[in-house]
């Protein structure tokens, strides 16, 4: 239990505070790449199971969260 006596709230809310920012810059920026595609996302991949924008998503996806945690970090 000594551990958590180490534990600051401040280190909590701040924990909380910047994951929140993170996950909301993270959909902010899927909400653009959706704008900016002529087509739907989510279908492509759910409906027309296109295996290659499901790659390229999660490419970007990986590249935004690493930008993220550097800038948030």
């Amino acid at each position: 239990m000594e551990f958590f006596s180490d534990i600051k709230l401040a280190q909590v809310v701040s924990t909380l505070f910047y994951s929140l920012l993170g996950l909301v810059l993270f959909l902010f920026s899927y909400w653009v790449l959706e704008k900016l595609t002529k087509f739907s996302i989510r279908d492509e991949i759910v409906e027309d199971h296109n295996t290659s924008l499901g790659v390229i998503i999660a490419g970007y996806f990986i590249g935004i969260a690493i930008i993220l945690a550097a800038v948030i970090g």
